[in-house]
């Protein structure tokens, strides 16, 4: 087209100017000559190529070429080489776009020209954590030689890399993990923090966040408390409008709330007073709040309810331990029937078997004084029931006159097997007068019916309470007394073991008898934890007598289960020592009434400690004993108020108890006694 053009051009100058223009049209001329020649040099140029090509050199070419692909699809996947070959043919170099078109992944970029086997085609693939090293093909052009990467390189550079992302993954990982155990610090951290005093600091509006079945019961009573405040306050400032609106709020919601405690008991009314109550309240704090007020009165109230629970404490006291003196009626119920029918049957039938065992030292003895006919039933059917041979076992009962016809009738209608049995009344031991026993002679005393039968001792629930335990009936008795005085009791045994009649046994107990004592008179199983039930609990140390003898970091022991050794008890004259302290004590200054603490002083010094699988204690206080140790246990005692016969029986611990009563005899039934 340009020569067209400028021939035509030439034709029209010549035709104005034919002699004028020849040195322009020579050097069109030569100007179009020169990239003729250029052109066809390449095109000879390019088939002396081809014609190489062909050759028998491009068989060995190809083998290089196919070499190298070999590599290059070692380094990538059949569809990222495919995807490089059509779009390299078809649209020249590569972009992201071409990738993510073709659904690849958009970490992969391929950068290349179109070019032949002799050009070189570099390709970089960038992960997304790290880069991926360009791996470089070149083959000369004079198709001699081809330069290839190492395969072992190859082999070693993948594995670095693999080991890279692996190490980048654990990385990854340890910061994962280190975040989750920050947050469930800081989970733990927020539980400790006191709900009631984060979170509620504004007590008119409704906790959506809580949803505890209980919240809104809670918002009605923070209400009912703030009005209160505020009515008291609005009286003062004589905001008579408000006042009157608080007062009728307030009887509202306490109307509502009565003596509910969850949310579901609530009246379908309960929003409306709630929201009715929360705009008044605001009323209020608009016009009345001060803060020193308002705390003023919130003290006052906190005082006010203190005082309240104190109260309430000591009127709780007062009845459990009213609860733990009284006598179930059933229990009574039983104990006149067999006195009545005991006192009807004719001498010669009121008499047990075997009396030739009853001071046999060569037998197991026990020792059991009780006024419960059913709990002293437990104690002796629990042991008979649990012993290998019970035909070695002999039980001594002891109880007072009022009970002695019920003791005898009920093991006379329910004999202990092949064991001995014997019961004796306390009343008629001769020997145990005042004379002779400090504790009947104090009870004589002027003093000591003052202290326990004045006329003007408080008669309320809340006062006198906390000296209550201490004139429990128990202390006045002999047969709690009794203890002291075994070997007067049974001369001629020489061991015996003492029961309460609050336990159970569960094991056969002879293994105690082979328990070597190392000479001293009490076998116990001691019940010091670190500060608790240690002498200082139990004796006076400001009195001198008591510090200059006693240590009051000594561990305490337990009655209730006691092998004693009435040979040691008799050589160190135990009873003469218990006489001493007991006369000491006249006037309560040593310690209080019961028989632990001149217990721990007479014994100070005599006790052996047993092994604590032989009596665990707790039963009747505890609620959160282990039930591996009560399960293991040879005695479990319900020491404290909360007896098994008692309504105020503790049910989780109760059926260790009641699986030795028989609820199908015809007198418990007669007598309405059950589970």
């Amino acid at each position: 087209m340009a020569l067209k053009r400028g021939l035509s051009s030439a034709g029209v100058q010549r035709n104005r100017a034919s002699g004028s223009r020849f040195p322009v049209a020579i050097l069109i001329f030569f100007s179009l000559l020169v990239p003729l020649i250029f052109f066809v040099g390449r095109g000879l140029h390019i088939s002396d190529q081809n014609d190489v090509l062909s050759s028998p050199g491009a068989k060995n070419v190809d083998w290089r070429e196919r070499l190298a692909l070999q590599h290059v699809k070692s380094l990538f996947s059949k569809e990222v080489i495919d995807v490089i070959a059509a779009n390299t043919n078809d649209m020249g170099p590569l972009s992201l776009d071409i990738f993510r078109k073709n659904n690849l992944s958009a970490s992969w970029k391929v950068i290349g020209e179109k070019t032949s086997i002799t050009d070189k085609i570099n390709f970089t693939a960038v992960d997304a954590r790290q880069e991926t090293p360009k791996v470089k093909v070149d083959v000369s052009s004079g198709g001699d030689h081809a330069q290839l990467v190492d395969p072992a390189k190859l082999a070693r550079r993948q594995l670095r890399e693999k080991r890279r992302e692996k190490r980048a993954n654990e990385l990854v990982q340890r910061d994962d993990e280190s975040i989750v155990k920050l947050e469930n610090a800081a989970i733990e951290r927020s539980k400790s923090v006191d709900s009631s005093v984060l979170g509620k600091y504004s007590i008119w509006r409704k906790e959506n966040e809580n949803e505890n079945s209980d919240s809104t019961v809670r918002l009605i009573r923070d209400q009912i408390i703030m009005a209160r405040v505020y009515l008291s306050i609005a009286k003062m400032k004589n905001k008579l409008d408000l006042f009157q609106q608080l007062q009728t709020r307030l009887k509202e919601s306490q109307r509502s709330v009565g003596d509910v405690t969850a949310d579901a008991d609530l009246s379908q009314s309960a929003p409306e007073k709630i929201k009715a109550m929360g705009q008044v309240l605001s009323k209020a704090r608009e016009q009345l709040y001060d803060c020193n007020l308002v705390t003023g009165k919130l003290r006052a109230m906190l005082q006010t309810a203190d005082e309240q629970v104190r109260s309430l404490k000591k009127q709780s006291t007062f009845l459990s331990q009213l609860a733990a003196k009284t006598i179930p009626n059933g229990i009574h119920c039983l104990s006149m029937r067999l006195t009545i029918d005991y006192y009807l049957l004719s001498p010669e039938k009121r008499k047990f078997p075997r009396s030739e065992n009853l001071e046999n030292p060569n037998l197991y003895h026990y020792a059991l004084f009780s006024d419960n006919v059913l709990a002293a039933s437990v104690v002796i059917n629990s042991t008979v029931t649990n012993a290998k041979d019970p035909s070695k076992h002999v039980f001594h009962l002891v109880t007072d006159k009022l009970n002695f016809g019920a003791m005898n009738m009920w093991f006379l209608l329910n004999p202990p097997g092949k064991a001995t049995i014997h019961v004796e009344n306390v009343d008629e031991f001769k020997w145990l007068n005042s004379s002779y026993c400090p504790v009947l002679r104090q009870l004589e005393s002027a003093a000591m019916k003052n202290y326990y039968f004045k006329a003007d001792h408080p008669t309320t629930l809340s006062s006198g309470a906390s000296n209550l335990k201490y004139r429990n009936p128990k202390y006045l008795s002999m047969l709690n007394h009794l203890r002291f005085y075994l070997p007067q009791v049974y001369p001629k045994l020489d061991k015996i073991l003492f029961l309460d009649d609050d336990i159970v046994v569960q094991k056969d107990l002879t293994g105690l008898w082979a328990v070597d004592l190392h000479g001293k008179v009490n076998g116990a199983v001691e019940t010091c934890g670190e500060s608790f039930h240690r002498f200082d609990k139990y004796l006076n140390f400001s009195n001198p007598h008591i510090a200059r003898n006693f240590d009051p970091n000594a561990c305490g022991w337990a009655y209730g289960m006691n092998m004693f050794d009435l040979k040691e008890w008799k050589k160190k004259d135990i009873t003469g020592i218990y006489h001493k302290w007991q006369n000491m004590n006249e006037d309560r200054t040593l310690w209080k009434l019961g028989t632990l603490p001149p217990g721990l002083i007479t014994f100070y010094g005599l006790t052996h400690p047993l092994h604590k699988s032989w009596h665990v204690l707790g039963l009747g206080y505890n609620p959160s004993l282990d039930r591996s140790e009560i399960d293991n246990a040879a005695v479990v005692h319900y020491n404290g108020n909360m007896k098994p016969w008692l309504e105020l029986a503790m049910t989780k611990y109760r059926g260790y108890w009641t699986k030795y009563i028989k609820y199908d005899h015809p007198y418990i039934r007669s007598c309405k006694i059950s589970e």
